[in-house]
């Protein structure tokens, strides 16, 4: 009797290699299942912003590898002209795609490196504000103003920056100049009073206004009011109310 066979294999060759199939992919299973529960917990303990995505990562590198095992004994197909393939497209890929590429691969350092997290007050060249999203392409600021910057990370990847202290975030600075012959005394305590009245409920308690003299010039003594404003008050108000309240001041310079 002629031995039967299917896609020119016999019953006993399909059967085993339908039977190795079966087990690298139960072999593949499990090892998933090990190595996502533990690089899932490894992530959570970290804090690593969308944790989600390295385990996906990890389960696509394992059926890969899975896939790859399986071609030439299971299916009798060569795999080096699929991996010269995926190589070839890669590159050319990789050729179209390179700002997108490099955005994502800066947002894999920034995020295991945790260098910049949601509510993190930075300045990043001439934008100043605070961390609201960031994602594996882009990082996104909202300064005080209230306008959402869209910082692509392979930019904030080689831009220096700056983590702002609370201090300097909320520091809303007046300068002005004194006439030769004032009272420095005097100055500073009318310019805090007028300030601090001007700034009423807008004012962060803790920190308050200040008057400092920083420098002697030919029209007077340069001077500046510090004041520090509550999260959320736009500087450019603030400092609008302060100017107002000192102009017009006897010992202003040019006043």
């Amino acid at each position: 009797m002629d031995e039967v066979t299917i896609l020119g294999l016999s019953v006993e060759e399909l059967g085993g290699r339908a039977l190795m199939f079966v087990v690298v992919v139960v072999i593949a299973l499990v090892v998933q299942r090990v190595l996502v529960r533990i690089a899932s917990r490894a992530l959570e303990a970290s804090n690593v912003p969308s944790a989600s995505i390295f385990v996906n990562l990890l389960r696509a590198l394992i059926w890969s590898v899975t896939l790859l095992a399986v071609l030439k004994p299971v299916f009798g197909i060569d795999p080096t002209w699929l991996v010269t393939t995926i190589g070839i497209v890669s590159v050319a890929v990789s050729l179209g795609l390179q700002d997108t590429i490099s955005n994502v691969v800066s947002g894999f350092g920034l995020m295991l490196a945790k260098v910049v997290k949601p509510g993190d007050d930075v300045t990043v060249g001439s934008t100043s504000g605070r961390v609201v999203d960031v994602t594996w392409r882009s990082t996104t600021v909202r300064t005080r103003g209230g306008d959402l910057e869209v910082i692509p990370n392979a930019l904030l990847n080689k831009t220096s920056l700056t983590h702002v202290t609370r201090w300097s975030q909320t520091l809303c600075e007046v300068p002005f100049v004194a006439l030769p012959a004032a009272d420095l005394d005097l100055v500073a305590a009318e310019a805090r009073g007028l300030a601090a009245d001007a700034l009423d409920g807008l004012l962060d308690p803790e920190l308050g206004v200040d008057v400092v003299f920083s420098a002697l010039a030919s029209t007077g003594t340069e001077g500046a009011v510090r004041a520090h404003v509550r999260d959320g008050v736009a500087l450019s108000e603030a400092a609008d109310r302060v100017v107002r309240a000192l102009q017009g001041r006897p010992w202003i310079a040019g006043a």
